[in-house]
């Protein structure tokens, strides 16, 4: 039996699927956790609470954290550090595997391109120095040995079903909706994203490879291209015209003053002008997998 930590959301829910081709059982933990195979055992908890997430990890092999907590630093470092905390506990009381699937966040703003596992860690905002802080409380237990624990580490999401991608709302379903699609400071600059069902793939194989523990690893990612051009491939596919407005980090700012997201929004900004290129070569290499093309993955996203 393997459980996920943190079910549905971007990730969980096509993990839940792919886990199937390895465990006979999927348990499946959140606050208000929905089946997603048939024969999912449901487990209701909260991440914060020790002796819920000992419980959900009891009797399971490998346990799969990918929580996903409100978009706003003051939560990400109230919570983030009890939950790993907790889950690490529970994971060597257990002794059970990890697998933490994480973000980019932590890496030095400029070595975004590209950035493989061994780019620096030295994390600019509040958010990114909360991951900074969880990554290396995992990496710091696996290499004493005291649990057997792999990072599974994503770019951007875009993805279909999913609600919090930057992609899907910023660009996807407004030209879906005839409006301009819209991206921060420049369209210029290069940018590439992880295909959800890719990413759910790679860290089922990674949960069950087991020479793949002690290791950061960067999931499959298409190489980056210039934003206009994701763009220009949404639009095209969508059948309409490839419009966008640009907003500047003048702009935002501004907006972070009456709106809560654009206020979580100026510390990243540095994501946005500057080119982005997440480098998953080292996986595609071990494993022989390549990141689904984008033509394909657009088409299915549409």
């Amino acid at each position: 039996m393997q459980v996920i930590l943190g079910a549905g959301g971007a990730i969980g829910n096509d993990l839940a699927k792919e886990l199937k081709n390895y465990t006979k059982k999927v348990r499946l933990f959140s606050r208000n956790p929905q089946k997603v195979n048939d024969d999912d055992e449901l487990f209701k908890g909260d991440l914060t609470n020790k002796q819920n997430v000992e419980d959900a990890v009891k009797g399971a092999s490998v346990a799969y954290l990918t929580a996903g907590l409100p978009y706003q630093a003051l939560v990400w470092e109230r919570q983030w550090p009890v939950i790993m905390k907790n889950v690490l506990s529970a994971c060597k009381k257990h002794k059970t595997k990890l697998v933490f699937f994480d973000n980019m966040y932590m890496y030095n703003k400029e070595k975004l391109s590209p950035m493989t596992e061994e780019t620096e860690v030295n994390p600019p905002s509040r958010k990114g120095k909360v991951r900074a802080q969880i990554a290396q409380m995992l990496l710091n237990e696996a290499q004493s040995g005291k649990v057997e624990a792999l990072i599974a580490r994503a770019a951007d999401f875009y993805g279909p079903g999913i609600k919090n991608s930057v992609f899907n709302e910023a660009i996807l379903n407004n030209l879906k909706a005839g409006k301009s699609a819209n991206w921060f400071c420049s369209v210029k600059h290069k940018h590439n994203f992880t295909w959800t069902p890719d990413a759910a793939k790679a860290t089922a194989l990674l949960g069950n490879t087991e020479n793949a523990y002690g290791q950061v690893w960067h999931l499959p990612t298409v190489q980056a291209i210039p934003m206009h051009e994701w763009i220009e491939i949404t639009a095209n596919t969508l059948g309409v015209k490839p419009k966008s407005i640009v907003a500047p980090q003048l702009l935002v700012k501004i907006m972070g003053v009456f709106n809560p997201l654009m206020r979580e929004m100026k510390e990243m900004l540095y994501q946005y002008d500057r080119d982005y290129d997440f480098d998953s070569s080292k996986f595609e290499t071990v494993f022989n997998m390549k990141p689904t093309p984008v033509d394909e993955a657009m088409k299915r996203l549409v």
